[in-house]
């Protein structure tokens, strides 16, 4: 019988503690499929960030390193330099990356630095409890906007794919969603092309990718997946938001 399928050489042989239905896993997977694909394993550095994302150093097959919150961008801009023979990848949160490590992303944006970001937008906190992100929506519960999130007093959702598409330098940047399947082999060939602009010396890429967060959005997983559809998506349309050869 011929084996048609099996797990990521990048990933390791481990019990998934991310929350179920969570898609944090999902997005570990495609990522580590691309980097099996591409044969960049070897030479591969993730960079982690503070929150949920950081679990991926339990699962990750490849070279890691911890960062202080928001601050991936920062070291893989480091790491990078310092040895551009490497593959190096951020994975953040919206924690992370569009709150403390706002400066971070967009300066790394603009001097269009040779990395690849990967970053899951579940539009709240999850790792600590659910409180109000930058990217949460108008209305949307979180435990510090209980009555819903006002634009008026907490401001609107920050959109990063608009924001950073915006600067002269990004190479590719780019939204999609884990809710189906036919998104998610968007969002692994969305993953590739912007792993192979960092393979070609082309500069800085970011994929976006749209999460859930069953725990705190307090929903079973598949009412979760509904509620990305009916909500989070209508507020973050997914598409190529720059492309640049």
């Amino acid at each position: 019988m011929d084996k048609i399928y099996g797990r990521p050489e990048s990933i390791r042989n481990k019990v998934s503690t991310y929350c179920p239905g969570c898609l944090h896993g999902v997005a570990n997977k495609i990522v580590a499929e691309v980097l099996d694909e591409l044969g960049l394993r070897e030479k591969s550095i993730c960079v982690l960030p503070v929150g949920c994302g950081t679990l991926g150093l339990f699962y990750w097959n490849v070279d890691m390193i911890s960062s202080a919150h928001g601050r991936a961008p920062a070291v893989a801009t480091g790491i990078k330099r310092c040895s551009p023979d490497k593959f190096v990848f951020c994975y953040q949160g919206d924690g992370d990356l569009a709150a403390i490590g706002l400066s971070e992303i967009m300066h790394a944006a603009n001097r269009g630095e040779n990395i690849s970001v990967v970053f899951v937008n579940n539009s709240i906190y999850g790792m600590t409890g659910g409180q109000m992100a930058p990217t949460t929506l108008e209305n949307q519960y979180s435990t510090t906007t209980q009555k819903g999130r006002n634009p008026l007093t907490e401001g609107y959702p920050m959109k990063m794919c608009e924001i950073i598409s915006g600067l002269q330098a990004p190479r590719y940047v780019a939204r999609f969603s884990m809710d189906s399947p036919q998104n998610i082999i968007k969002a692994r060939a969305g993953i590739k092309k912007a792993f192979e602009l960092q393979i070609e010396n082309k500069g800085f890429s970011f994929v976006e990718l749209m999460s859930n967060c069953p725990t705190n959005w307090c929903v079973t997983p598949l009412e979760s997946l509904e509620w990305m559809r009916e909500n989070t998506l209508k507020v973050f349309p997914l598409g190529v938001y720059k492309e640049v050869e």
